[in-house]
Protein backbone atom coordinates (compact mmCIF):
# COMPACT_ATOMS: atom_id res chain seq x y z
CA UNK A 1 0.00 0.00 0.00
CA UNK A 2 2.80 2.25 0.43
CA UNK A 3 4.33 2.66 -2.98
CA UNK A 4 0.54 3.40 -4.25
CA UNK A 5 0.09 5.85 -1.20
CA UNK A 6 3.81 7.75 -2.72
CA UNK A 7 2.79 7.49 -5.93
CA UNK A 8 -0.18 9.19 -5.70
CA UNK A 9 0.96 11.82 -3.17
CA UNK A 10 3.47 12.79 -5.37
CA UNK A 11 1.63 13.16 -8.73
CA UNK A 12 -1.11 15.29 -7.07
CA UNK A 13 1.59 17.72 -6.09
CA UNK A 14 3.75 17.71 -9.02
CA UNK A 15 0.29 18.05 -11.14
CA UNK A 16 -1.63 21.02 -9.06
CA UNK A 17 2.15 22.71 -8.82
CA UNK A 18 2.88 22.20 -12.77
CA UNK A 19 0.01 23.09 -14.35
CA UNK A 20 -0.53 26.56 -13.23
CA UNK A 21 3.28 26.83 -14.50
CA UNK A 22 1.85 25.39 -18.15
CA UNK A 23 -0.40 27.76 -18.13
CA UNK A 24 1.34 30.88 -17.83
CA UNK A 25 4.14 29.41 -20.54
CA UNK A 26 1.52 28.54 -22.81
CA UNK A 27 -0.61 32.04 -22.49
CA UNK A 28 2.48 34.07 -23.23
CA UNK A 29 3.27 32.00 -26.40
CA UNK A 30 -0.31 31.96 -27.57
CA UNK A 31 -0.77 28.03 -27.59
CA UNK A 32 -4.77 28.80 -27.15
CA UNK A 33 -7.18 26.27 -28.43
CA UNK A 34 -9.24 26.47 -31.59
CA UNK A 35 -12.82 25.84 -31.10
CA UNK A 36 -15.48 23.49 -33.55
CA UNK A 37 -17.49 25.80 -35.80
CA UNK A 38 -20.60 23.84 -34.71
CA UNK A 39 -20.43 24.83 -31.16
CA UNK A 40 -18.79 28.24 -30.97
CA UNK A 41 -21.64 29.82 -29.98
CA UNK A 42 -21.68 27.54 -26.50
CA UNK A 43 -17.75 27.61 -26.45
CA UNK A 44 -16.97 30.78 -28.21
CA UNK A 45 -15.09 32.14 -24.78
CA UNK A 46 -13.21 28.86 -24.65
CA UNK A 47 -11.26 29.86 -27.45
CA UNK A 48 -7.77 31.06 -26.84
CA UNK A 49 -7.60 28.84 -23.61
CA UNK A 50 -4.45 27.19 -23.34
CA UNK A 51 -3.90 23.81 -23.99
CA UNK A 52 -1.75 20.78 -24.18
CA UNK A 53 -2.34 20.51 -20.02
CA UNK A 54 -1.74 16.83 -20.66
CA UNK A 55 1.71 17.52 -20.91
CA UNK A 56 1.14 18.48 -16.63
CA UNK A 57 -0.35 14.84 -16.32
CA UNK A 58 2.47 13.18 -18.28
CA UNK A 59 5.39 14.63 -16.13
CA UNK A 60 3.14 14.10 -12.90
CA UNK A 61 2.73 10.44 -13.78
CA UNK A 62 6.31 10.41 -14.57
CA UNK A 63 7.34 11.85 -11.38
CA UNK A 64 5.11 9.63 -9.33
CA UNK A 65 6.46 6.28 -11.15
CA UNK A 66 10.08 7.44 -10.37
CA UNK A 67 9.87 9.11 -6.99
CA UNK A 68 8.42 6.15 -5.42
CA UNK A 69 10.66 3.40 -6.82
CA UNK A 70 13.58 5.37 -5.69
CA UNK A 71 11.97 5.81 -2.15
CA UNK A 72 11.48 2.21 -1.99
CA UNK A 73 14.84 1.71 -3.42
CA UNK A 74 13.40 -1.13 -6.07
CA UNK A 75 14.04 -1.32 -9.86
CA UNK A 76 11.13 -0.21 -12.21
CA UNK A 77 9.30 -3.36 -13.62
CA UNK A 78 9.02 -4.04 -17.14
CA UNK A 79 4.98 -4.16 -17.15
CA UNK A 80 5.06 -0.43 -15.37
CA UNK A 81 7.42 1.32 -18.22
CA UNK A 82 5.64 -0.56 -20.83
CA UNK A 83 2.38 1.07 -20.37
CA UNK A 84 3.88 4.36 -19.48
CA UNK A 85 5.72 4.41 -22.54
CA UNK A 86 2.53 3.13 -24.37
CA UNK A 87 0.91 6.48 -22.56
CA UNK A 88 3.68 8.80 -23.58
CA UNK A 89 4.33 7.49 -27.01
CA UNK A 90 0.59 8.00 -27.53
CA UNK A 91 0.84 11.47 -26.19
CA UNK A 92 3.46 12.63 -28.20
CA UNK A 93 1.10 11.94 -30.82
CA UNK A 94 -1.30 14.03 -29.71
CA UNK A 95 0.99 16.59 -28.78
CA UNK A 96 2.10 17.00 -32.48
CA UNK A 97 -1.41 17.00 -33.30
CA UNK A 98 -2.17 20.17 -30.64
CA UNK A 99 0.65 21.80 -31.95
CA UNK A 100 -0.67 21.97 -35.97
CA UNK A 101 -3.70 22.95 -34.61
CA UNK A 102 -2.13 25.81 -32.47
CA UNK A 103 0.10 26.98 -35.55
CA UNK A 104 -2.01 26.95 -38.31
CA UNK A 105 -5.39 28.66 -35.84
CA UNK A 106 -7.88 25.60 -36.64
CA UNK A 107 -9.32 22.73 -35.03
CA UNK A 108 -7.75 19.77 -37.06
CA UNK A 109 -4.54 19.04 -36.76
CA UNK A 110 -2.54 15.87 -37.73
CA UNK A 111 -4.80 14.38 -40.47
CA UNK A 112 -6.33 10.89 -40.20
CA UNK A 113 -3.46 9.13 -41.86
CA UNK A 114 -0.71 10.37 -39.73
CA UNK A 115 -2.56 10.03 -36.53
CA UNK A 116 -3.64 6.64 -37.00
CA UNK A 117 0.19 5.57 -38.40
CA UNK A 118 1.35 7.47 -34.93
CA UNK A 119 -1.08 5.00 -33.01
CA UNK A 120 -0.20 2.08 -35.15
CA UNK A 121 3.23 2.17 -34.30
CA UNK A 122 2.50 2.84 -30.52
CA UNK A 123 0.57 0.09 -30.09
CA UNK A 124 2.65 -2.23 -32.35
CA UNK A 125 5.66 -2.03 -30.55
CA UNK A 126 3.29 -2.09 -27.14
CA UNK A 127 2.05 -5.40 -27.93
CA UNK A 128 5.57 -6.95 -28.95
CA UNK A 129 7.09 -6.18 -26.37
CA UNK A 130 4.35 -6.60 -24.33
CA UNK A 131 4.19 -10.48 -24.51
CA UNK A 132 8.07 -11.27 -24.30
CA UNK A 133 9.86 -10.20 -20.75
CA UNK A 134 8.39 -13.27 -18.84
CA UNK A 135 9.37 -13.17 -15.49
CA UNK A 136 10.58 -16.75 -13.24
CA UNK A 137 6.71 -17.45 -12.91
CA UNK A 138 6.40 -17.35 -17.24
CA UNK A 139 4.12 -14.79 -17.08
CA UNK A 140 4.67 -12.16 -19.30
CA UNK A 141 3.26 -8.28 -19.15
CA UNK A 142 0.29 -8.77 -21.30
CA UNK A 143 -1.12 -12.22 -22.35
CA UNK A 144 -2.31 -13.31 -26.31
CA UNK A 145 -5.64 -14.55 -24.58
CA UNK A 146 -8.90 -12.23 -24.67
CA UNK A 147 -9.42 -11.47 -21.00
CA UNK A 148 -12.85 -10.03 -19.27
CA UNK A 149 -11.99 -10.71 -15.61
CA UNK A 150 -9.37 -12.80 -15.90
CA UNK A 151 -7.64 -14.48 -19.09
CA UNK A 152 -10.44 -16.57 -21.50
CA UNK A 153 -8.00 -19.27 -22.09
CA UNK A 154 -10.05 -20.48 -25.00
CA UNK A 155 -9.99 -17.86 -27.20
CA UNK A 156 -6.49 -17.05 -27.83
CA UNK A 157 -5.29 -14.63 -30.48
CA UNK A 158 -1.93 -15.85 -31.56
CA UNK A 159 1.15 -13.65 -31.33
CA UNK A 160 0.09 -12.26 -34.48
CA UNK A 161 -3.35 -11.72 -33.86
CA UNK A 162 -2.68 -9.93 -30.60
CA UNK A 163 -1.30 -7.73 -32.26
CA UNK A 164 -3.55 -6.67 -34.35
CA UNK A 165 -6.07 -6.71 -31.33
CA UNK A 166 -3.64 -4.19 -29.90
CA UNK A 167 -3.94 -1.99 -32.30
CA UNK A 168 -7.67 -1.89 -32.52
CA UNK A 169 -7.94 -1.60 -28.31
CA UNK A 170 -5.43 1.10 -28.09
CA UNK A 171 -6.61 3.22 -30.97
CA UNK A 172 -10.00 2.68 -30.16
CA UNK A 173 -9.65 3.77 -26.22
CA UNK A 174 -7.71 6.67 -27.55
CA UNK A 175 -10.08 8.49 -29.55
CA UNK A 176 -12.80 6.96 -27.27
CA UNK A 177 -11.09 9.36 -24.39
CA UNK A 178 -10.62 12.17 -27.05
CA UNK A 179 -13.86 12.29 -28.09
CA UNK A 180 -14.98 12.53 -24.08
CA UNK A 181 -12.92 15.60 -23.90
CA UNK A 182 -15.04 18.33 -25.45
CA UNK A 183 -16.27 19.46 -22.09
CA UNK A 184 -14.12 21.24 -19.21
CA UNK A 185 -12.90 18.19 -16.66
CA UNK A 186 -15.35 15.49 -18.14
CA UNK A 187 -12.68 13.45 -19.59
CA UNK A 188 -10.14 14.08 -16.84
CA UNK A 189 -12.89 13.19 -14.03
CA UNK A 190 -13.91 9.94 -15.65
CA UNK A 191 -10.92 9.02 -16.46
CA UNK A 192 -9.57 9.47 -12.77
CA UNK A 193 -12.47 7.68 -11.57
CA UNK A 194 -11.62 4.80 -14.11
CA UNK A 195 -8.19 4.75 -13.23
CA UNK A 196 -9.21 4.96 -9.23
CA UNK A 197 -10.99 1.60 -10.19
CA UNK A 198 -7.71 -0.14 -11.63
CA UNK A 199 -5.62 0.89 -8.46
CA UNK A 200 -7.92 -1.32 -6.50
CA UNK A 201 -7.76 -3.89 -9.12
CA UNK A 202 -4.60 -4.01 -9.44
CA UNK A 203 -4.08 -4.40 -5.07
CA UNK A 204 -6.79 -6.91 -5.31
CA UNK A 205 -4.74 -8.93 -7.65
CA UNK A 206 -1.73 -8.28 -5.84
CA UNK A 207 -3.04 -9.53 -2.64
CA UNK A 208 -4.47 -13.19 -4.21
CA UNK A 209 -1.38 -13.12 -6.51
CA UNK A 210 -1.28 -17.14 -7.56
CA UNK A 211 2.53 -17.00 -7.11
CA UNK A 212 2.90 -16.68 -2.63
CA UNK A 213 2.80 -19.22 -0.30
CA UNK A 214 0.00 -21.86 -1.33
CA UNK A 215 -2.54 -19.84 -3.88
CA UNK A 216 -5.72 -20.34 -3.17
CA UNK A 217 -8.53 -20.90 -5.40
CA UNK A 218 -9.67 -17.46 -7.32
CA UNK A 219 -5.74 -16.39 -7.36
CA UNK A 220 -4.89 -14.02 -10.59
CA UNK A 221 -1.95 -14.80 -13.35
CA UNK A 222 -0.66 -11.16 -13.46
CA UNK A 223 3.21 -10.21 -13.80
CA UNK A 224 3.63 -7.07 -11.59
CA UNK A 225 0.36 -6.25 -10.04
CA UNK A 226 1.89 -3.82 -7.36
CA UNK A 227 3.63 -1.98 -10.05
CA UNK A 228 0.50 -1.62 -11.92
CA UNK A 229 -1.17 -0.10 -8.89
CA UNK A 230 1.39 1.98 -8.90
CA UNK A 231 0.82 3.64 -12.13
CA UNK A 232 -2.80 3.63 -11.96
CA UNK A 233 -2.70 5.19 -8.76
CA UNK A 234 -0.04 8.48 -10.01
CA UNK A 235 -2.47 8.56 -13.48
CA UNK A 236 -5.37 9.16 -11.06
CA UNK A 237 -3.99 11.62 -8.89
CA UNK A 238 -1.77 13.29 -11.82
CA UNK A 239 -5.74 13.91 -13.65
CA UNK A 240 -7.50 15.60 -10.33
CA UNK A 241 -4.36 17.36 -9.72
CA UNK A 242 -4.91 19.03 -13.14
CA UNK A 243 -8.81 18.85 -12.77
CA UNK A 244 -8.07 21.65 -9.84
CA UNK A 245 -7.48 24.05 -13.24
CA UNK A 246 -9.23 22.26 -15.85
CA UNK A 247 -12.78 22.17 -13.77
CA UNK A 248 -15.14 24.56 -15.43
CA UNK A 249 -14.63 27.35 -16.25
CA UNK A 250 -11.46 25.71 -17.06
CA UNK A 251 -8.03 27.75 -17.82
CA UNK A 252 -6.22 24.82 -19.42
CA UNK A 253 -7.86 22.17 -21.76
CA UNK A 254 -5.61 18.88 -21.84
CA UNK A 255 -5.82 18.79 -25.58
CA UNK A 256 -5.28 15.35 -27.38
CA UNK A 257 -1.52 15.18 -25.90
CA UNK A 258 -3.96 14.56 -22.73
CA UNK A 259 -6.87 12.66 -24.21
CA UNK A 260 -4.88 10.05 -26.13
CA UNK A 261 -2.02 9.44 -23.61
CA UNK A 262 -4.77 8.38 -21.19
CA UNK A 263 -6.83 6.20 -23.65
CA UNK A 264 -3.95 4.54 -24.17
CA UNK A 265 -3.58 4.20 -20.91
CA UNK A 266 -6.70 2.70 -20.35
CA UNK A 267 -5.89 0.30 -23.05
CA UNK A 268 -2.40 -0.90 -21.47
CA UNK A 269 -4.29 -1.20 -18.23
CA UNK A 270 -6.96 -3.40 -19.68
CA UNK A 271 -4.65 -5.53 -20.66
CA UNK A 272 -1.72 -6.03 -18.21
CA UNK A 273 -4.54 -6.49 -15.53
CA UNK A 274 -6.28 -9.43 -17.89
CA UNK A 275 -9.71 -7.25 -17.68
CA UNK A 276 -9.88 -6.13 -21.82
CA UNK A 277 -13.73 -6.49 -21.97
CA UNK A 278 -14.21 -5.40 -18.10
CA UNK A 279 -12.59 -2.13 -19.26
CA UNK A 280 -15.63 -1.52 -22.00
CA UNK A 281 -17.86 -2.19 -18.35
CA UNK A 282 -15.68 0.42 -16.36
CA UNK A 283 -15.03 2.87 -19.21
CA UNK A 284 -18.59 2.98 -19.58
CA UNK A 285 -19.09 6.49 -20.70
CA UNK A 286 -16.10 6.62 -23.07
CA UNK A 287 -17.73 3.87 -24.86
CA UNK A 288 -21.09 5.56 -25.12
CA UNK A 289 -19.21 8.63 -26.66
CA UNK A 290 -17.04 6.52 -28.97
CA UNK A 291 -20.27 4.83 -30.44
CA UNK A 292 -22.37 7.86 -30.68
CA UNK A 293 -19.82 9.61 -33.19
CA UNK A 294 -19.64 6.17 -35.14
CA UNK A 295 -23.41 5.92 -35.09
CA UNK A 296 -24.19 9.57 -36.61
CA UNK A 297 -21.81 9.16 -39.01
CA UNK A 298 -23.60 5.74 -40.27
CA UNK A 299 -26.70 7.08 -39.87
CA UNK A 300 -25.97 9.98 -41.44
CA UNK A 301 -24.07 8.66 -44.59
CA UNK A 302 -27.16 6.21 -45.13
CA UNK A 303 -30.08 8.35 -44.36
CA UNK A 304 -28.77 11.74 -44.92
CA UNK A 305 -30.08 12.33 -41.46
CA UNK A 306 -28.64 13.06 -38.25
CA UNK A 307 -29.40 10.78 -34.94
CA UNK A 308 -28.27 13.06 -32.50
CA UNK A 309 -28.22 17.17 -32.48
CA UNK A 310 -24.13 16.71 -32.75
CA UNK A 311 -22.19 13.96 -31.99
CA UNK A 312 -20.25 13.28 -29.59
CA UNK A 313 -22.98 12.40 -26.81
CA UNK A 314 -22.26 14.98 -24.75
CA UNK A 315 -22.74 17.72 -27.28
CA UNK A 316 -26.36 16.31 -28.11
CA UNK A 317 -27.82 17.45 -24.49
CA UNK A 318 -25.71 20.49 -24.72
CA UNK A 319 -27.70 21.35 -27.34
CA UNK A 320 -31.11 20.45 -26.09
CA UNK A 321 -30.58 23.13 -23.31
CA UNK A 322 -28.57 21.73 -20.53
CA UNK A 323 -26.20 23.74 -19.24
CA UNK A 324 -22.46 22.59 -19.45
CA UNK A 325 -22.15 22.14 -15.89
CA UNK A 326 -25.61 19.93 -15.81
CA UNK A 327 -23.96 17.64 -18.69
CA UNK A 328 -20.50 17.12 -16.75
CA UNK A 329 -21.81 15.92 -13.37
CA UNK A 330 -24.26 13.81 -14.88
CA UNK A 331 -21.63 12.11 -17.03
CA UNK A 332 -19.35 12.04 -13.81
CA UNK A 333 -22.42 10.02 -12.00
CA UNK A 334 -22.71 7.76 -14.92
CA UNK A 335 -18.75 7.18 -15.18
CA UNK A 336 -18.99 6.07 -11.46
CA UNK A 337 -21.77 4.12 -11.63
CA UNK A 338 -20.02 2.34 -14.63
CA UNK A 339 -17.04 1.71 -12.22
CA UNK A 340 -19.00 0.52 -9.65
CA UNK A 341 -20.55 -1.76 -11.32
CA UNK A 342 -17.53 -3.25 -12.99
CA UNK A 343 -16.06 -3.14 -9.83
CA UNK A 344 -18.93 -4.98 -8.54
CA UNK A 345 -18.53 -8.12 -11.20
CA UNK A 346 -15.02 -8.09 -10.55
CA UNK A 347 -15.21 -8.82 -6.98
CA UNK A 348 -18.08 -11.23 -7.62
CA UNK A 349 -16.34 -13.60 -9.69
CA UNK A 350 -13.56 -13.78 -7.01
CA UNK A 351 -15.83 -14.62 -4.49
CA UNK A 352 -17.68 -17.37 -6.80
CA UNK A 353 -14.16 -19.14 -7.47
CA UNK A 354 -12.33 -18.27 -3.81
CA UNK A 355 -15.13 -20.66 -1.88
Amino acid sequence: MKPILISAAVALVVSILFTPYLIRVFSRQGFGQEIREEVQGQHAAKRGTPTMGGMAILVAMWCGYLVTHLVMGEPPTVTGLLVLGLTTALGIVGFLDDFIKIRKQRNLGLNKTAKLVGQLVASVVFAILAIQFPNRNDVTPASVDLSFLRDITVISFGAVGFVIFAYIAISGWSNAVNFTDGMDGLAGGTAAMVLATYVLIAFWQLRNDCFGAGPAPGCYTVRDPLDIAVVAAAAMAACVGFLWWNAAPAKIFMGDTGSLALGGLLAGLSMATRTELLMIIIGGVFVVEALSVVLQIVVFRTTRRRLFRMAPFHHHFELAGWAETTVIIRFWVLAGISCMFGVGLFYADWLALAR
